[in-house]
């Protein structure tokens, strides 16, 4: 079977309303059409890449083929995990964890989008949570890390909401224009004083391997 093989595909993080997982073909085809109906309002310009700037059909495209090259590229000293949100039997977005030499390091990034229809319902808070308690509690992590344009206001109040501090600034050119980006930190310490959603981690022990050098040690299943 392919989970022997590939042991990701049997990782589960559950939350109250959302399960987040690695898609299947159909919920990858369903995420592609979701990125293609919109993930932010007309105007908006809530990423550096600009990706949702994109004809609908580049921007399904887009999702497919970038999470296609994570799976495809993945080391332990240099991984990227893009699992799909799901809600019921509806996938509704993408949440992404990553990370370079995490053994030594022990710090993550996180990233994350939602269609439209499915903001302001505090499912992005809900899926974030998840995955930082993938990183904390499951693989020992101590810091996770955030950017987020000054103006976007969602992934501002979301860090602000689970205990990030800020962590400076960053400067890049957006479309031949400069950008302001606030940078964020949550560290261990301040998730532990954060009040937050109960989550369920499965399938961590099998794959735990693909996380952490040989010699790394993580966290455990909770």
């Amino acid at each position: 079977m392919l989970i022997d093989h590939w042991p990701l595909r049997g990782l589960r993080l559950t939350t109250d309303r959302l399960v987040l997982r690695l898609p299947d073909e159909q919920e990858l085809s369903a995420l592609a059409d979701l990125a293609a109906g919109g993930v932010h309002k007309a105007g908006e310009r809530p990423f550096l890449t600009p990706w949702t700037d994109l004809p609908p059909a580049e921007r399904a495209r887009y999702v497919l083929q970038g999470y296609w090259s994570c799976l495809g590229s993945w080391t332990p000293d240099d991984w990227a995990l893009d699992l799909g949100v799901v809600q019921g039997d509806q996938p509704i977005g993408f949440v992404t964890l990553r990370a370079r030499e995490f053994a030594t390091l022990r710090e993550v990034k996180t990233s994350s989008w939602l269609g439209l229809a499915h903001h302001g319902q505090g499912l992005g808070t809900e899926a974030r949570t998840a995955l930082l308690h993938l990183a904390f509690e499951g693989l020992g992590a101590e810091a996770a890390l955030s950017e987020a344009f000054q103006d976007n206001l969602g992934s501002q109040g979301v860090s602000r909401k689970l205990g990030y501090l800020p962590d400076g600034i960053s400067r890049d050119v957006l479309h031949g224009e400069v950008v302001i980006s606030d940078r964020l930190r949550l560290t261990r310490e301040n998730w532990q004083q954060v009040d937050r959603r109960p989550v369920e981690i499965s399938g961590l022990d099998s794959c735990r391997e693909f996380f952490l050098a040989a010699d790394g040690a993580g966290g455990a299943e909770r």
